[in-house]
C-alpha cells in the first residue's frame, strides 16, 4: 500500500496542533443500501458483475472517535450479539490498521453507537469499515477518498455501490471492479424520488450468506449466460434509470422486478433453490406481486427483501392487505423507508 502511505505523507493532509487541539470527538453516520442485483456476474465482455442499488434513511450505522489514554473498541450495549461481536473485532483491526498505514499512532477511543442488522442486505460490513475510516481521518485532520479508505481497509471488492452510498446516496449503478482489482467506477447516479417508498421485510432468524460462504457459493455457480446479462442491462438502461430520472414509477418497478427475477434464478441454488433467502419473506413479496405494482425482489442475499411502491399511504395500505390476507409471518419486522439522496454525514466536536 505504498501509494497510499504517499497520500497520507503529503504535507497539506499532515495534522495540525491546532487541528488536534480543537477535535474532542467526530461522530461519523453511514446510510444503509439495498443491493438491487449484479448486471453480469461472469464477465460475458470482460468485465463482471457491474451493480445497481439505492441507498436508504433508517438503517444508519454511527461511529464515534475520541482521544483516549489507550486504543479501545467498544460497542453500545443495546445492540445485538450477532452486531456487537463481530463489529468489535473488525473495529479493533480497523484501528490498528488506519493507524498504522496514515502513521498516526496516538491512542484513540472508537465506539460503535448504532447499526443495521448483520448479514441482511445491508452492506454493514463496507459502511462500517468507512464510517471508521472517515472518523478516524477527519479525527487527524486528514482527507482521503472514500476509494482509497476501502482499498486500505479490504472493501469494494465487487461492488462499487456502497462507497458511492456512503459519498453521495441515491440511485446508484456502477461499472464493475476492474482487471487489475480497482474499486467499481460509478456510471450513474440518479436523485430517488421523493415520493416513493420502500416496504422492507426482515427475518431476523436468518442470516445472508457472507464472507467465505459467500465466496465458495459464488465460485460454484455456473456461468451467467451472455443474452441474460444483456436482458438485465437493457432492463436497467430502458426502464429503471429513466423511470426514476422522470419519476415514471411503472417502467421503473417492473424493470427492477425484471432484473430481480433473472438475477434471482440464477442464485437460487445457493439459496436454498429461491431467489429468497427467507420462505416467509417470499411468501409475503409474491402475495405483493400478485395484488399490487412494485418493485419486488431481495437485497444481495438477503433475507431482506423489498417492495418499492408510489407512495407512504401504498406502503401502508399493502401491509394492511398483507397482514389481512394472512400472509405476514408475525416473525418478519415490515419498516417503512424513504430512498436517501445523501450520503454519510459527519458532526465535529
Amino acid at each position: 500500500m505504498s501509494n497510499l502511505a504517499d497520500v497520507f505523507s503529503a504535507p497539506d493532509l499532515r495534522m495540525t496542533s491546532s487541528q488536534s487541539a480543537a477535535t474532542a470527538s467526530v461522530t461519523v453516520d453511514a446510510p444503509s443500501r439495498l443491493h438491487l442485483g449484479f448486471l453480469d456476474p461472469s464477465g460475458s465482455l470482460g468485465r463482471r458483475f457491474a451493480s445497481l442499488g439505492m441507498v436508504i434513511d433508517g438503517f444508519d450505522t454511527r461511529v464515534e472517535m475520541r482521544a483516549a489514554d489507550r486504543n479501545t473498541v467498544s460497542v453500545a450495549s443495546h445492540l445485538a450479539a450477532n452486531v456487537a461481536g463481530p463489529a468489535q473485532e473488525r473495529m479493533t483491526r480497523y484501528l490498528a490498521v488506519l493507524q498504522h498505514e496514515t502513521g498516526r499512532h496516538a491512542p484513540a477511543s472508537l465506539q460503535l453507537q448504532a447499526a443495521p442488522p448483520a448479514h441482511s442486505g445491508f452492506g454493514s460490513g463496507t459502511q462500517l469499515a468507512l464510517a471508521c475510516g472517515r472518523a478516524f481521518c477527519r479525527f487527524h485532520g486528514l482527507d482521503p477518498s472514500t476509494r482509497e479508505l476501502a482499498a486500505m481497509l479490504g472493501r469494494g471488492e465487487r461492488s462499487g455501490v456502497g462507497l458511492a452510498g456512503f459519498d453521495q446516496g441515491g440511485l446508484l449503478l456502477d461499472g464493475g471492479p476492474g482487471a487489475d482489482g480497482t474499486v467499481a467506477p460509478l456510471i450513474s447516479r440518479i436523485a430517488f424520488p421523493e415520493a416513493w417508498r420502500v416496504l422492507l421485510l426482515l427475518d431476523d432468524r436468518i442470516d445472508g450468506l457472507s464472507g467465505q460462504a459467500e465466496r465458495v457459493a459464488m465460485e460454484r455457480l455456473p456461468p451467467f449466460p451472455r443474452s441474460l446479462a444483456a436482458d438485465l442491462c437493457h432492463q436497467v438502461l430502458m426502464r429503471v434509470l429513466p423511470g426514476a430520472l422522470e419519476a415514471v414509477f411503472e417502467p421503473f418497478a417492473e424493470g427492477v422486478s425484471a432484473l430481480q427475477r433473472l438475477i434471482g434464478d440464477y442464485f437460487a441454488p445457493a439459496q436454498g433453490g429461491s431467489m429468497y433467502t427467507s420462505a416467509a419473506v417470499g411468501r409475503a413479496l409474491e402475495w405483493v406481486r400478485a395484488h399490487h405494482q412494485a418493485g419486488i425482489g431481495q437485497s444481495s442475499w438477503g433475507p431482506t427483501g423489498f417492495a418499492i411502491v408510489r407512495s407512504a399511504d401504498e406502503a401502508e395500505s399493502i401491509l394492511g392487505g398483507m397482514r389481512a390476507a394472512g400472509v405476514l409471518d408475525p416473525a418478519l419486522r415490515a419498516v417503512v423507508v424513504r430512498g436517501r439522496n445523501r450520503g454519510a454525514t459527519l458532526r465535529q466536536s
